[in-house]
């Protein structure tokens, strides 16, 4: 209660004018960010846009932190305090957030010889690892969806600042998110073996038939990413100890028989997916249809046109009117 109180009176002490946090450096409930001058404008948003953003993302208090005497100084040049108020994980999926968003508009500024790290502290650390430039833009993804999708399954934070990935969580989570990255580099390669997880309690192994497997992968994974989306789980096709291809979806969640997230979410999806392609084998061949996103909205669509279409069976009364008018004409 203590906290609150005082988070809120910084709150209200921002509208009259700079605020100052004094012993910051003795508390346990923030972090402070240096951020350059110019670059307070991006960080901060128009209206406070983007702080608000981050603040909501990851449930913290953020603000510039300035002593009254100082207020104007340093603008064009050196840079400023901005302090983040929450628990250990808000704040630092928080700083990295800014650390990334600083990195963009002046390069090296955090990442200046820094290098790679693994921590071998059980409880709450960060990992560093150093990614190359083609490295980076495939693990980041479009609109970074890849990295939201090694992030979210494997219970981490994983942010990009420059060509650094820091990874950060407990132990467990730091190890599972380095791994899936590994594996995710490795595909671009070719095939990725992964012998053994008997052992994992992160991972669920499902064979796929051969016919079916080109139906469940869709076009270019296409299937695989909405499933993965939909379920917050990475999945790929992996080859174990003797060379046989099977599915593995991994996420630190198992899910539930009820839940729409987590592993058995998936591995439903999956089954779905299997059951409606011999389906189609059986009826007929459909199953070689265009495996693309857009299948069953192109099915539906067919559909539709088919409701709409006793629209043109009318022709025959236009035909008999126009019959008549041509024989009347006749008359």
């Amino acid at each position: 209660r203590k906290r609150a109180r005082e988070y809120m009176k910084w709150l209200f002490e921002q509208l009259e004018g700079p605020v100052w946090v004094e012993g910051w450096e003795d508390r346990d409930d923030c972090t402070m960010v240096d951020v350059p001058s110019d670059c307070i404008g991006y960080i901060t948003g128009a209206r406070r846009a983007t702080l608000g953003v981050m603040e909501e993302e990851w449930g913290v208090l953020m603000f510039f932190m300035n002593k009254t005497e100082d207020k104007g100084r340093g603008r064009g040049g050196g840079s400023e305090k901005l302090i983040i108020f929450g628990p250990t994980r808000g704040r630092r999926g928080a700083e990295l957030k800014v650390m990334s968003g600083v990195e963009t508009k002046t390069p090296g500024f955090f990442t200046k010889g820094v290098r790679e790290k693994t921590s071998d502290e059980r409880g709450f650390d960060t990992d560093r690892i150093i990614l190359q430039d083609d490295e980076l833009s495939y693990s980041l993804g479009k609109q970074g969806t890849t990295r939201k999708k090694l992030e979210g399954a494997a219970g981490a934070i994983l942010a990009y600042v420059g060509h650094v990935a820091f990874i950060a969580g407990d132990r467990k989570q730091r190890r599972r998110c380095q791994e899936f990255l590994k594996w995710l580099l490795a595909q671009r390669r070719g095939s990725v073996t992964i012998k053994n997880i008997a052992g994992r309690d992160d991972a669920t192994e499902m064979h796929v038939p051969e016919n079916c497997k080109g139906w469940v992968t869709g076009n270019r994974g296409s299937e695989l990413r909405r499933m993965e989306a939909e379920t917050g789980t990475y999945m790929f096709l992996a080859l174990d100890e003797r060379g046989e291809e099977r599915l593995i979806i991994f996420c630190h969640d198992a899910g539930s028989k009820v839940s729409p997230h987590g592993r058995m979410a998936a591995e439903r999806l999956v089954n779905e997916m299997i059951q409606e392609k011999l389906r189609d084998d059986g009826g007929g061949g459909r199953g070689k249809d265009s495996r693309s996103p857009s299948r069953r909205r192109d099915r539906s669509d067919s559909r539709d046109r088919n409701r709409r279409s006793p629209s043109r069976r009318r022709s025959p009364s236009r035909r008999r009117y126009n019959s008549r008018s041509r024989s009347g004409g006749r008359r």
